[in-house]
């Protein structure tokens, strides 16, 4: 009986939630700042829309564990890299975001399946064009590193792009607000 291990309590999701909100700040990205890439990607398509419901569809996405775990390891990668605690190469790979890497998109796009393929093809726009606040991490000089949180801000806003795209043709259709909440709470399962 003495070698029975103790049983492991998960993290609480709201624990991981915050620290990935937490971490998000730290590194210099809001939710107004992924928002507006999601606004303007959007708006084309949508002309009633407003900056809160992007908002609303980031924080969303936010509460989705694939998204927060990819998050805290993108980061944390990333931040290693600033205090040159990796190992060689790969320190060497991630601190100069080596052209052929990889890794770092990888990562961001597995998270990126949630909200079907339009979240998929607009995650791989953004990662081409670079706009908003993926720019300016992505062009960042100096001691710190983006090289997966760049990629990880495409992924945060190509799912709430793609929430939103989802919402727009579930009012579209007029389907009830319940079934409406009912088809977005299971979208955020994962």
């Amino acid at each position: 009986m003495g070698d029975r291990k103790p049983e492991r309590v998960p993290v609480r999701s709201d624990v991981v939630e915050q620290a990935t909100r937490d971490k998000l700040e730290k590194r210099g990205v809001t939710i107004e700042s992924i928002a507006q890439i999601v606004y303007d990607l959007q708006l084309p398509f949508n002309e009633d829309l407003h900056m809160e419901d992007c908002m609303d569809s980031v924080n969303k996405v936010l509460q989705k564990r694939e998204i927060q775990h990819a998050v805290l390891v993108g980061i944390e990668l990333d931040e290693l890299a600033e205090k040159k605690q990796l190992s060689q190469p790969l320190q060497e790979i991630v601190e100069s975001d080596e052209g052929l890497f990889g890794v770092d998109e990888t990562i961001a796009f597995g998270s990126v399946f949630g909200y079907g393929s339009i979240a998929v093809t607009t995650f791989g726009y953004l990662d081409k064009e670079k706009v908003g606040i993926i720019k300016e991490l992505d062009t960042k000089k100096g001691e710190e590193v983006n090289t997966f949180l760049d990629d990880l801000v495409c992924s945060i806003a190509a799912n709430a792009s793609g929430r939103l795209a989802h919402r727009l043709r579930d009012r579209q259709e007029k389907l009830q607000e319940q079934e409406i909440i009912d088809k977005d709470r299971e979208e955020r399962i994962g």
